[in-house]
């Protein structure tokens, strides 16, 4: 087989490539962060993956991310239990460079506001500034923010500077507080597979899946899985199953013709590519 040209896979989100190795693993949106009380982004955006005779077959896989913006309990005077609402307002319609002035300004009156940290390390990140992101995230814990979102974007924002075993240890906490929050064991999942740990990573997405059956991206990156397992027929089954019930889905549909190419085209290594969107 010979495939010397570009295959042009259409994301319905803004994302960033991150790791190319692989399937697309719509695991958070071809690797997305899904943001809670924040609209989508509907802006496009084309990965390429290119494929070369016996090269690797790349499926995608999204993440996903969410932001409470709500009152979280923590311990502290009531100036840290709460954010400012022109700040959150500011986060709210994704006016990133206000929510960053308004709760720099916030911190500058209250350093030990642990939910301004944590709402300015999210916007910081949605900026991109990983580095300051992770390192508001790290303040707000230190102050005693005990909150499932909190680790769960500190893992996704750890994952993105590649630091692979910290996101997992730190999503590890996600899913502890937020046992019952689909998308901490779908980001776990996500993370046990880029570190190829395929069965953890099987165990924590139909978690994931029964907590929300229909979610598209536990479903994309569960037949990611199977692929790189070796089950191509399962991993198949998968995504035509997601196409038919969500045709617009466009990671299930690049993945069912990138598997059904490799299927005609003999022996393959499948990988998986994640693309990061925020």
């Amino acid at each position: 087989m010979n495939w010397n040209s570009q295959i042009d896979v259409h994301l319905a989100e803004e994302h960033k490539a991150s790791h190319p190795v692989g399937l697309v693993d719509g695991a958070g949106d071809f690797a997305q962060r899904v943001r809670f009380n924040h609209r989508k982004d509907n802006s496009g955006l084309h990965a390429r993956y290119k494929f070369n005779a016996r090269s690797h077959v790349r499926l995608v896989v999204p993440f996903i991310l969410v932001l409470s913006l709500g009152r979280n309990a923590i311990a502290g005077r009531p100036e840290e239990k709460v954010c400012d609402v022109r700040a959150d307002y500011s986060l709210g319609v994704e006016d990133y460079a206000e929510a960053i002035r308004l709760h720099q300004e916030i911190l500058r009156k209250h350093p030990d506001n642990a939910l301004a940290h944590y709402h300015l390390g999210f916007a910081e990140g949605m900026v991109g500034d990983p580095t300051v992101e992770i390192m508001e995230y790290e303040r707000a814990e230190a102050l005693g923010l005990r909150v499932w979102d909190l680790f769960l974007n500190l893992g996704l924002a750890q994952l993105e500077t590649g630091d692979l075993d910290a996101a997992a240890n730190t999503l590890g906490k996600a899913v502890l507080l937020g046992e019952q929050h689909f998308e901490s064991h779908f980001n776990l999942a996500f993370v046990d597979e880029r570190r190829g740990m395929l069965a953890d990573a099987e165990r924590e997405t139909l978690t994931s899946l029964r907590l929300s059956p229909r979610q598209p991206e536990a479903r994309n990156l569960l037949g990611v899985i199977y692929a790189q397992e070796g089950e191509t027929s399962r991993a198949s089954e998968i995504f035509r199953k997601l196409v038919r019930d969500m045709p617009d889905y466009e990671p299930g549909r690049a993945n069912l013709m990138i598997l059904g190419n490799a299927n005609h085209g003999g022996d393959n290594e499948i990988t998986a590519v994640s693309v990061r969107g925020r």
